[in-house]
């Protein structure tokens, strides 16, 4: 694998990107009609000129968007693919559904391309950290022998939508306890008992209470994209015979998160956010 695309090279998409680049592989991406807080999210990565560029370049295509975009971004792939003669490996890396995962590796191979499943779980992966990707499908291994830095790699099966399955299941405790946090919190503060309902959280869950603001700001700032994917984790839990009520659930909180004015902030503004009276007034 000489080269790898990144498509798309959001916050999550150009850390992957760079994480590949730093330990030597030629990452490429493509910025064009894109807003300049993303060209400035890619930097250190290489630049090309459009999206048939990045794929006739790349050995290996790696779609990473918002999960409602997942199916377009695949039609995009293979129309580039087919359009200048390339045959690239796809890195699936969405936060969807198994079975969608499923489907979007039928569509590939129909069209002749190889597809390898991935969810990332952590954030965005820096130089010397932690962050897990999970891997499943024929070509899996392949794509976990890259060298990359602050990436840990696992391969967890030979089918695609098993590392998706993870990913659905730990981002239903992750982000599905930061949805309680939230609704709790700003339900105390309307009450006005929110001193009280901090210092008993605090006895068992110090830490938690302590970074509250800062983790229910940064949830906020991607509510939008975070309702796709609680629709998804539903929509698994239902295929694997669990009640999917709790995470439609779900979906409607952060449905309504997006609604607020700490929505309109970007991550990186809402990362500065720690004063949870401030957060929570935020919210309204």
């Amino acid at each position: 694998m000489r080269t790898i695309g990144i498509v798309s090279p959001g916050a999550m998409g150009s850390a992957l990107g760079r994480s590949w680049a730093t330990a030597g592989t030629r990452v490429v991406a493509t910025v064009v009609g894109r807003s300049e807080r993303t060209a400035g999210l890619a930097a250190g990565l290489e630049l090309l000129d459009g999206l048939d560029a990045v794929v006739a370049a790349s050995d290996l295509v790696v779609s990473i968007c918002p999960p409602a975009a997942a199916e377009q971004v695949l039609a995009d792939i293979v129309a580039a693919a087919s359009r200048t003669g390339s045959t690239p490996l796809v890195v699936e890396c969405n936060a969807v559904a198994p079975d969608l995962v499923a489907s979007l590796d039928a569509r590939a191979a129909t069209a002749g391309l190889d597809l390898v499943d991935g969810s990332v779980s952590g954030g965005p992966p820096s130089p010397g950290g932690d962050t897990m990707l999970y891997l499943s499908g024929r070509r899996a291994a392949e794509v976990a022998a890259l060298p990359t830095d602050g990436l840990r790699r696992r391969v967890v099966g030979d089918r695609p939508g098993q590392a998706s399955a993870v990913k659905m299941c730990t981002a239903s405790v992750y982000k599905g306890t930061t949805a309680i946090w939230a609704q709790a919190l700003q339900s105390a503060e309307a009450l006005g008992v929110l001193d009280v309902v901090l210092d008993d959280l605090a006895e068992e869950f110090p830490h938690q209470v302590a970074g509250a603001g800062h983790r229910i700001a940064v949830a906020t700032a991607k509510s939008a994209r975070f309702v796709d994917e609680m629709e998804s984790i539903a929509a698994t839990q239902h295929s694997a015979g669990v009640s999917p009520e709790l995470f439609e659930g779900m979906a409607a909180v952060y449905r309504r998160l997006a609604s607020t004015p700490l929505a309109a902030l970007s991550p990186e503004e809402a990362a500065a956010l720690t004063d949870l009276r401030d957060v929570l007034s935020r919210l309204t």
